[in-house]
């Protein structure tokens, strides 16, 4: 095991990390930062989705001593000064969760899209979000929150 640097949620942190661990772990059991979710561990369901430099990364396929120095967000580093990202606002607005285990992923995978292209049509919304499940079945209500997002200026 040896020291790692990683900047999350624009603090920098100096952790114990193997060569070989996850980012997820180290998240969630380091920082406790719980937001990160495991789900199934292979990177097909976005429960772990964080950004990466701005762009959705699946934490449980990322070895933390890769990300060392790189800019990463949880869901725990989307709100500003108390107030809630607008993907954050508009996930509440349209209610487009149920149990929201897969929330914090589907978040930040969306904002990772809207960063891309900040005014999806409904069907590049359903194509960017392939990979994210939803176990209760919510995908019309975030389609929903997605289009609200970018209407509020989501991309920020």
């Amino acid at each position: 095991m040896r020291e790692i640097t990683l900047n999350v949620n624009s603090a920098e942190h100096r952790v114990p990390a193997a060569d070989d661990e996850m980012l997820l772990y180290v998240l969630r059991d380091r920082l406790n930062l719980t937001g990160t979710k495991y789900g199934c561990g292979e990177g097909q369901c976005g429960a772990c989705t964080v950004l990466i430099d701005g762009r959705p990364t699946r934490s449980c396929q990322m070895h933390a001593s890769a990300v060392s120095g790189r800019k990463i967000t949880t869901i725990e580093g989307l709100e500003s000064d108390g107030k809630l990202h607008p993907m954050q606002q508009a996930f509440l607005d349209e209610e487009a969760f149920q149990c929201s285990y897969c929330t914090p992923g589907m978040v930040l995978s969306a904002v990772g899209l809207l960063k891309a292209n900040p005014n999806p049509s409904d069907e590049e919304i359903i194509r960017g979000m392939n990979g994210n499940i939803c176990r209760c079945g919510t995908y019309p209500r975030i389609v929903a929150a997605i289009r609200r997002a970018a209407e509020a200026g989501g991309a920020q």
